[in-house]
């Protein structure tokens, strides 16, 4: 990048802070090529969303380019789950590390299972992998009070979980959002004060999500669901070069030069 404006100082690669986990749909091995290819300084963690992953023809190729560009490649919470309910999670467990998966995600979000059911499957993936632990619910009609979100987030971590994620979905509608897809500040704050920001993952499928984690947590905050098209755009929310969060990174280099 040129180097004449004041831009936050984000982390590089490998990072703990300032995170990227993209949702794979379905996107087309080529295209997925082409986006490693173009935008890898900004992707940490890949996720094959839902259970994309057990159908994807080319999962091997695309866990193939993942390894090359040393980007994390995460198993979705929701195979993992329905695996779990048919009394399969071992088998799950055993193929994901087989083809090669470095993570995976371990959520209850669909299928009936206790927070003590969800830890003890933690617990056992936890050796193999990097586990990140997901919390919230999939429906609407299904919430967590603030202080459940902190007791369940606290057990995850307690149980072998890396790394939590504050459910969303792809709608951005559910889990730390309202049925519009604006923020919930108390449960948002009670993630953060049980895992704090740098292990905790927001997932932010919209740009004015995006925007407004940036804007009240840093441009270092991890967010997670990102579309693989919205890579690049993030970055851009993330240096203040997009007007949705150029006033707050201006306000800091004001307040940077005045200290000097």
């Amino acid at each position: 990048m040129p180097d004449f404006l004041g831009l936050p100082d984000l982390p590089g690669k490998p990072r703990t802070r300032g995170m990227t986990h993209v949702l794979d749909k379905g996107i087309p091995v080529g295209a997925m090529a082409d986006h490693l290819e173009s935008h890898v300084d900004y992707v940490d963690v890949w996720k094959f969303g839902w259970g994309t992953a057990y159908a994807e023809r080319h999962l091997e190729r695309k866990i193939g380019l993942l390894r090359r560009h040393e980007v994390v490649a995460c198993l979705g919470g929701t195979l993992l789950e329905i695996a779990w309910a048919q009394g399969k999670a071992d088998a799950c467990l055993e193929w994901a590390e087989s083809v090669g998966f470095g993570a995976v995600e371990v959520s209850r979000g669909t299928v009936p299972m206790s927070t003590d059911e969800k830890q003890e499957l933690i617990s056992v993936a936890a050796p193999r992998f990097t586990v990140f632990a997901e919390t919230g619910y999939k429906s609407a009609d299904r919430v967590l009070l603030p202080s459940e979100w902190h007791m369940e987030i606290v057990g995850d971590l307690d149980a072998g979980a890396t790394f939590v994620v504050a459910e969303g979905r792809e709608s951005g509608t559910v889990g730390v959002y309202d049925a519009d897809g604006t923020p919930q500040p108390d449960i948002i704050n009670a993630a953060i004060r049980a895992a704090g920001l740098s292990r905790t993952f927001f997932e932010a499928p919209r740009k004015d999500q995006q925007a407004w984690f940036v804007n009240v947590h840093g441009s270092d905050v991890n967010l997670g669901n990102v579309a693989p098209d919205d890579l690049l755009p993030l970055q851009t929310l993330r240096l203040g070069l997009r007007a949705d969060t150029a006033l707050r990174n201006l306000a800091e280099q004001v307040a940077l030069g005045q200290s000097r």
